[in-house]
């Protein structure tokens, strides 16, 4: 009797994660957020829309993204997922754009750095897909924007806020946490307004302050002699002034409410530092100084 010879099927890798990943706007974050997935197998198809061709030209060229879309709506179709990378000032007519053509399986998140007012113009445009809806904020980046400034391992070891409302499906949660794992970041859930309040101190007041600093700089008549003398000091202090403009903007008039509270405690705390040094008072200027760098030095050692 002839024996039959068999052959051994050659096991099937698991699908990826996401099908079809849609990033509007691919600069530093949507780029990287891509580059990362890719890195790790887990998008099999990457579209990419944005107002700038020529960055959409380099992002495709940089292998970042797959294909360029010039129709918001035709980019959606069929769409795993949707992230929103855009400057928060455009996210309102992003969303309007692609709910009509949302498929009912879409997950659409968004990268925004305060999360109230995204929340809020979501549940407006999207209706009854806002349920599909995932506010989230990656606590990561550089000053530097565009697709060439993107790069795979922004996101390790880094921290993600996502910031639930109570309609958010469970499925959708699950399916952006898990995107944003492989992408290497670590998943912390809270609430939106505290998110914006805790965020409007220690980063959009920062930023704000070095984007002063600069400018202060700028209106001297001596300008450009003044900054020829600028040492690491002020270079340190002013690095994320090189930050999209774009971008702070919207950030700061977004999240206006806790950035003006704030900028009030702020202005005290200088009116209380501009005192000492009209007084000459060493001490309060020492304990001042001393605070201020027991603070830093406690939170270094706590973040290695």
């Amino acid at each position: 009797m002839k024996k039959i010879k068999t052959v051994a099927r050659k096991p099937r890798g698991r699908p990826p994660l996401i099908g079809k990943l849609v990033v509007f706007g691919v600069g530093l974050i949507g780029g990287s957020f891509a580059l990362a997935l890719k890195k790790r197998r887990a998008v099999a198809h990457v579209v990419g829309v944005g107002r700038s061709r020529a960055n959409l030209l380099a992002a495709r060229r940089l292998g970042i993204i797959d294909e360029i879309a010039a129709d918001a709506g035709a980019a959606v179709k069929d769409a795993d997922l949707v992230l929103l990378a855009v400057p928060l000032g455009q996210s309102r007519a992003v969303l309007a754009q692609i709910a009509p053509h949302l498929a009912a399986h879409t997950v659409v998140s968004d990268a925004g750095s305060t999360k109230r007012d995204v929340i809020a113009a979501a549940r407006r445009q999207l209706g009854a897909t806002f349920a599909r809806f995932v506010p989230a904020h990656p606590i990561a980046g550089t000053e530097k924007s565009g697709a060439e400034a993107a790069f795979a391992e922004l996101f390790e070891n880094r921290n993600l806020i996502v910031t639930p409302e109570p309609e958010t499906s469970a499925r959708a949660l699950k399916l952006v946490t898990a995107a944003w794992k492989l992408a290497g970041m670590r998943i912390l859930s809270m609430d939106a307004a505290k998110h914006d309040r805790m965020f409007a101190l220690v980063s959009h007041l920062p930023h704000l302050l070095s984007f002063t600093a600069v400018g202060n700089i700028a209106d001297y008549p001596d300008a450009a002699r003044l900054f020829q003398h600028i040492g690491g000091g002020f270079r340190d202090l002013t690095r994320i002034a090189g930050s999209s403009p774009e971008m702070w903007r919207d950030i700061c008039i977004a999240n206006r409410e806790a950035l003006v509270d704030l900028l009030d405690d702020y202005m005290e705390e200088l009116e209380v530092a501009r005192g000492a040094i009209e007084a000459g008072d060493a001490a309060a200027l020492t304990q001042m100084f001393q605070r201020a760098r027991a603070a830093r030095g406690r939170w270094l050692l706590k973040s290695r």
